[in-house]
């Protein structure tokens, strides 16, 4: 649903552009001051200096609200989560602080087999409503688009009622976040499979891809291509078979060992490569010439107190850089982008211009989707955030405790309580 709306008395911050911005690019904000940004039937009809509006209210057929002179940034794009999903593992978050890793977590049938087994026991409307509170959750910090990858079913049945589960929430009529939904079908070896990954490739290959191409079910599909998970040249065939059935290709790379999946990225013409906190230097500079977003996620390495994604570097390479939260039941349990925001700049070194277009415009690149979402420009989607400050630098100064006031989707405005 849309409405017509006039936000007037904002600080409007907003990167510019409708396609990725790359290295010094990404530090380069457009700040208007007593800004004012008309939304036409949802749509962006006039961004500028204010036009003489100055009180609230509905009149000449549009909502009218003063933003009292507060930033006004895109909505944030989460673009690499897996929020639709049964079960928690809580338990093997101890294990983890007891020194245990991740890959050793999965050998003893931990890891993303535990969610498996949960999910599968699921049915669509207890799936449903869960990633619902999930999407509600990440409206009040600001997100008004995100991603959501399927791969806790490693089954027909359960990957496609994942799958379902997220088209039935994007078509909600008054839903607060937009849906991009990935099919990842390669996010592990099912124990079924046991010892027979090959095939289990051919399994996607043959019978997913068409099933969910054919519903409509997905835009992307992503691999897990990891030491112990898949190999290079397995994600190599699933992805290009991928591709020749239309969908856009994303990878989980080089997060445990440098394995060539930055490269891999590279080569195929990938949207995305994510995670990448062993990516080779080569890769990266693979990643930059072939305009691959390179989506990093430091809440991940956060929570498995792994080293952080070299943010800097790749963006002094030339890289286009985006931010997600990795919302998951294993690795991640998080989907705070207050947090994410203070991880990148204390610790992944980025500076706060550039936070902001890694989670707008390069969020939304991602996804295919900065020509429609992810900056504050006539033609695009009335998705906006306003912050309780008229200095968006607040936002990594509020360590993981959230400064968005109002989520606007679509035009429509949604206070945070």
């Amino acid at each position: 649903m849309s409405e017509n709306l006039i936000i007037f008395n904002a600080r409007i911050v907003t990167p510019i552009g409708f396609s990725a911005r790359k290295g010094e690019e990404m530090s380069q904000l457009q700040v208007i001051e007593n800004g004012t940004v008309e939304v036409t039937k949802g749509i962006i009809t006039y961004v500028g200096e204010n036009r003489g509006e100055d009180r609230d209210g509905y009149y000449q057929h549009y909502w009218h609200y003063n933003a009292r002179g507060h930033c006004l940034l895109p909505g944030f794009v989460d673009s690499h989560t897996h929020f639709v999903f049964g079960g928690e593992r809580s338990e093997e978050f101890s294990w983890r602080l007891n020194g245990e890793s991740y890959m050793s977590i999965m050998e003893r049938g931990g890891g993303i087999a535990s969610t498996v087994k949960a999910t599968r026991q699921m049915n669509f409307l207890k799936l449903r409503s869960a990633a619902e509170g999930f999407l509600k959750r990440m409206s009040t910090m600001g997100v008004t688009t995100v991603e959501g990858k399927s791969g806790y079913g490693l089954d027909r049945e359960t990957e496609l009622l994942q799958l379902k589960v997220m088209r039935s929430l994007n078509n909600t009529e008054h839903k607060r976040v937009d849906i991009v939904s990935t099919f990842l079908g390669a996010h592990a070896l099912p124990e079924e499979y046991a010892g027979r990954s090959d095939e289990y490739i051919d399994f996607l290959i043959r019978e997913m891809l068409p099933l969910v191409r054919d519903g409509e079910l997905a835009e992307c599909c992503d691999v897990f291509c990891e030491q112990g998970v898949f190999s290079i040249e397995q994600s190599r065939r699933l992805l290009q078979a991928a591709k020749e059935h239309g969908f856009l290709l994303k990878l989980h790379a080089d997060e445990i060992v440098s394995l060539g999946g930055a490269e891999l990225a590279a080569e195929l013409g990938a949207l995305s490569a994510d995670h990448l906190l062993h990516a080779s230097d080569a890769g990266i500079r693979a990643m930059a010439d072939a305009g691959v977003v390179a989506t990093l996620l430091p809440l991940t390495a956060f929570a498995l107190k792994e080293p952080y994604a070299r943010g800097r570097e790749m963006i002094d390479s030339g890289c286009a850089v985006a931010l997600a939260t990795d919302l998951n039941p294993g690795s991640c349990f998080s989907g705070s982008i207050p947090l994410t925001i203070a991880l990148a700049c204390i610790y992944m070194k980025m500076s706060i211009e550039e936070t902001i277009t890694a989670l707008t415009l390069n969020g939304a690149a991602a996804l295919q989707r900065a020509d429609r979402i992810g900056s504050i420009e006539v033609g695009k989607q009335g998705d906006f955030i306003v912050l309780n400050s008229n200095n968006y630098h607040i936002l990594p100064y509020y360590i993981g405790m959230n400064c968005v006031i109002m989520t606007i989707k679509g035009g429509m405005l949604y206070p945070v309580a």
